[in-house]
């Protein structure tokens, strides 16, 4: 039994750290799809992307972005590496009726062009609490003056309204696309993709200091579309704030439960990996470290199930190891997509791990109860 297990997590390790070759053609444009809360796995497919263009020299990479905002910390990194990209970046606020809000506004000023689609929203970038709730105080004041400088130097460094990104921290204020373009936070409103291009055609931009680039042949570039692979939007699902706060408390809760009533496994098992994807989705965690601390957990429950031969901690291990590879290994294959039984299987055993709990806990109150009616019971 151990031997399958241990060859099923190995096999599934060696799917993930294969990688599928990229058939991006040198000097297209690389278009990509990023929508969602910005957040770890955001950052992380930026990256993907534009590294996957400056290998083949791409003429220009387009994101198409549509986002209600997202953390800090990952907003920093993706303007980061825009900043460094060594091909030109184009963020368009598309499609249709999307937004560039909260840290939306941060990656589309970064962007060398920006660009909004018709009917769209940019703005309302003042920081508060993962809860929604503002920060009050000292502390509020500090992060918002330090979004400000922020904001402030991306703005300049592009040639944009410096004083309306002020306002969008400081204010909350938000414009559509027509006013975005005549306040100069934006470069231009395209109808689309090949509006777009065409409006791009023959503009300079400055990709670092002393570095410019010329953007010229986009319309008879060859276009590839990078999109998610399934496992990016596994991750991304799991990385959201609201299933990352549902994720740290099953995973307390199981632990409580654990401990509880030890020797059940599972709730712990389960609380522990919870914790862990919870940790990841708040960013408390890096994404690559947080694969690490799964794998080393599934090889401990692996080996653990060595000396105690349940099935429990062999089974579990496995599948920490599998959802460890997914998360650390970087250029998991893209045409890679698991079977439907596999998703069955999967929301199978989340749906009896939240029965077990429950199922604990209902027991373990009734035992108390009876305690409690009969303290003299043997």
């Amino acid at each position: 039994m151990m031997r399958r297990i241990i060859a099923a997590a190995a096999v599934a390790l060696g799917l993930l750290a294969a990688c599928a070759g990229s058939d991006t053609p040198e000097g297209g444009v690389v278009v990509a799809r990023v929508d969602g809360t910005v957040g770890p796995i955001m950052e992380r497919y930026i990256d993907r992307v534009i590294s996957d263009a400056e290998e083949r020299r791409a003429r220009l990479v387009v994101l198409e972005l549509d986002t209600p905002g997202g953390l800090d910390s990952s907003m920093r990194k993706i303007v980061q590496r825009i900043g460094r990209a060594d091909v030109p970046v184009a963020v368009y606020v598309a499609p249709i009726g999307a937004r560039a809000a909260s840290a939306g506004t941060f990656i589309t000023m970064a962007g060398h062009i920006a660009a909004m689609a018709p009917n769209t929203a940019i703005g309302a970038a003042a920081a508060i609490n993962a809860d929604g709730s503002d920060i009050e105080g000292t502390l509020g004041k500090k992060i918002e003056n330090d979004a400000v400088a922020y904001i402030r130097g991306i703005a300049e460094l592009r040639g944009r309204n410096a004083d309306w990104a002020e306002q969008a921290v400081r204010e909350a204020v938000a414009v559509n696309e027509n006013e975005a373009a005549r306040l100069n936070v934006v470069d231009f409103v395209a109808a689309d993709l090949d509006d777009l291009l065409r409006k791009a055609e023959g503009r300079t931009v400055t990709l670092r200091p002393g570095v410019t680039a010329t953007l010229t042949g986009l319309a008879d570039a060859p276009r590839v579309d990078l999109e998610m692979t399934p496992w990016e939007r596994f991750l991304a699902f799991i990385a959201d704030p609201a299933i990352a706060s549902l994720l740290l408390s099953i995973g307390f809760l199981a632990l409580i439960i654990e401990l509880y009533a030890p020797g059940l496994g599972v709730p712990g098992v389960a609380g522990a990996i919870a914790i862990i994807l919870g940790f990841l989705g708040f960013g408390l965690l890096p994404v690559d470290t947080a694969g690490l601390v799964l794998i080393g957990l599934g090889l401990a429950l692996v080996a653990a199930e060595l000396f105690v031969t349940s099935g429990i901690l062999g089974a579990a291990g496995a599948v920490a190891i599998v959802l460890g590879g997914i998360i650390a290994f970087r250029d998991t294959p893209a045409d890679f997509r698991p079977p439907a039984w596999a998703f069955a299987a999967a929301g199978s055993i989340l749906a009896a791990v939240v029965l077990l709990l429950f199922a604990v806990v209902f027991f373990a109150d009734r035992a108390s109860r009876r305690a409690r009616s009969d303290p003299f019971a043997f």
